[in-house]
């Protein structure tokens, strides 16, 4: 079937997201040793309990994670003695300081040249599972649609976010196909929504699910080729 929309994961397969994440913590960190000192050095443990009671009251913040880092923040900053208008304030500051740093990214160098060779045959569209914005990165213009987890209130591997994909681009899951690093967030919830799925895979690791993936590429610059040679 002739291919007419192609779908992207964004974090861990345009960039790469780890230091952009371990540097967006840092300048929260540093923020909020700043704005708020009587939170103090407050321990991973403490915040991964508050976390976790989050989820278990309002399981829908693991699709939401821009709200649920702000929540964290919140009950931190509360139970370390802010008032609640205070850690309020605070805990909105911070959050918008990890954003912006979140956003600065160092796309894999191949990216703007294979989009643009693309956008120009196909439709494009985004399905993250993450808060990143097309719109903040420069990306926008490729993109015909970005759906993001946070506001579909539910992600990747759920089949929601891909049928509303094809739903976006007006066609049949037959003529779309989904890239992405993830073994089940992209392959195999891509393929169970109906799209092919193209596993991106820098680093040669093997494939350990039972579905295999219906391509796989290394770099997104073979991505041009592999859609050919299916045409």
């Amino acid at each position: 079937m002739t291919i007419k929309l192609i779908t992207f994961d964004l974090d861990d397969t345009l960039w790469d997201v780890t230091p952009v994440m371990q540097d967006a913590e840092a300048a929260l960190r540093n923020w909020l040793a700043m704005h708020a000192p009587r939170l103090g050095p407050v321990s991973v443990e403490h915040l991964w309990t508050i976390r976790v009671g989050l989820l278990q009251a309002e399981p829908s913040l693991k699709h939401r994670l821009s709200e649920l880092r702000r929540r964290i923040l919140l009950h931190a900053l509360e139970d370390a003695g802010y008032t609640r208008h205070e850690a309020e304030i605070l805990a909105e500051g911070g959050f918008q300081v990890f954003l912006t740093a979140r956003h600065q990214i160092e796309l894999f160098a191949e990216v703007h040249p294979t989009l643009e060779i693309l956008a120009n045959r196909f439709q494009l569209g985004v399905i993250t599972n993450g808060n990143a914005d097309v719109r903040r990165l420069g990306l926008a213009d490729y993109f015909r649609f970005s759906l993001c987890a946070e506001e579909l209130g539910v992600g990747k591997p759920d089949p929601k976010p891909f049928q509303e994909a094809l739903k976006r681009a007006g066609i049949g899951a037959e003529h779309a196909v989904h890239i992405g690093d993830h073994p089940s967030d992209d392959i195999a919830g891509a393929q169970a929504a109906g799209l092919r799925a193209i596993w991106f895979n820098p680093l040669g690791k093997p494939w350990e699910a039972a579905q295999s993936p219906d391509g796989q590429i290394r770099s997104l610059a073979e991505l041009p080729a592999l859609l050919h040679s299916w045409s």
